[in-house]
């Protein structure tokens, strides 16, 4: 709560006294708190940072020479740990996000957790992740859902290693005390490797579902979205802006989310994950967010502005956008990107929207 210096009482022993005795019980007294308790507007700790792909993926390679992959660590993953966080891996104060690196033939084992998480792969193919005994083939551009409960482990059918994002809600299930995690089994139920994972085969068809089934789930169960489809949707989008028609966010910039099928809603309970594209010289600038996000070069360059720091952005790059920092993308070729955010756990708790200003 912003403090008011001029309504303080005076420093005396007495008071001093009083805030030893506060200390001894464990109380904090409200006139000494600080802004940090109910600032103006957000102010995370979290702040502005890009990690270059180029970097990250030779470290995730030696990871692969020297740590394995088995019971205890589980998963040979690089969690982005955002500057302002003291330390901790996080990439905001409620989302997690890590590259992943399976060598050839490697499995990670199954496991499940309460945290939701999704894949999101930037480039290479031939791992399969395995979801609840469904094998979901991990491509170029895909990406891959493993909704919080799912036993899942991952297993690579090729003689070439692999690197992906992985993106969890770890910080906000951690600071709500939600967490749990199980061992599953130690090596992967199945390891086939089917084109199209049993999920797909019944929920990816446009406009169509299973007749039978729950009405509604809180995740969405297509366990792929695949590039070929996302890729399309924003071509079409920019071609209808071409014929003057209504569909993409402007005449140079095209934009899908992904949905759960069972509802229209956000793929996952806690995450919202979309897709942008920018033509070529082409500016985005965004209304400033209650909420954080994390964005993922595609394919492509320009530049990211957030806050008062610009940074050139390409291929594989990734960028932390905290809660309510202004943001801006230029475009300096054709530039695609992934997008994931905590909006829906804000939108669930009417946090998304500020105050509105006060009339006189």
């Amino acid at each position: 709560m912003p403090s008011s210096p001029t309504e303080q009482p005076a420093p005396s022993d007495q008071l001093r006294a009083l805030h030893q005795d506060f200390a001894h019980q464990r109380l904090v007294p409200l006139w000494t708190a600080t802004g940090d308790l109910m600032p103006h507007h957000p102010a995370p700790r979290a702040v502005p940072h890009v990690w270059r792909w180029g970097r990250l993926l030779p470290l995730a390679e030696r990871a692969g020479e020297l740590v394995p992959v088995g019971r205890g660590g589980e998963r040979r993953a690089l969690a982005l740990a955002n500057p302002g966080l003291g330390g901790l891996p996080y990439a905001t104060s409620t989302l997690w996000a890590a590259i992943q690196y399976l060598g050839p033939g490697e499995q990670a084992p199954e496991h499940r957790h309460t945290q939701n998480a999704f894949r999101f792969v930037i480039e290479g193919e031939g791992v399969w992740t395995v979801v609840d005994g469904d094998p979901v083939a991990m491509r170029r551009g895909d990406l891959l859902l493993t909704p919080g409960r799912h036993f899942h482990g991952h297993h690579n059918a090729t003689d070439a290693p692999m690197a992906w994002l992985d993106g969890l809600d770890v910080p906000f299930t951690t600071a709500v005390d939600a967490g749990f995690f199980e061992y599953g089994a130690e090596r992967i139920t199945d390891i086939s490797t089917p084109a199209r994972s049993r999920s797909e085969r019944l929920w990816a068809h446009p406009g169509l579902r299973p007749a039978t089934g729950p009405a509604e789930l809180p995740a969405s169960p297509l366990a792929a979205y695949r590039w070929e489809h996302t890729d399309a949707a924003l071509t079409e989008q920019l071609a209808l802006a071409d014929e003057g028609l209504p569909g993409a966010l402007g005449p140079d910039h095209a934009a899908v989310r992904f949905t759960n099928p069972t509802t229209g809603g956000d793929i996952l309970p806690t995450i919202r994950a979309e897709f942008h594209r920018l033509r070529a010289e082409a500016e985005f600038v965004p209304e400033r967010e209650v909420g954080s996000a994390v964005w993922q070069v595609f394919q492509g360059s320009g530049t990211a502005r957030i806050g008062e720091q610009a940074w050139r952005v390409s291929r594989g790059d990734l960028f932390v956008v905290p809660s309510w920092a202004g943001l801006s993308l230029a475009a300096a070729e054709e530039l695609d990107l992934f997008r994931f955010s905590d909006a829906p756990i804000l939108e669930r708790l009417d946090l998304a929207t500020p105050l509105p200003k006060r009339t006189p």
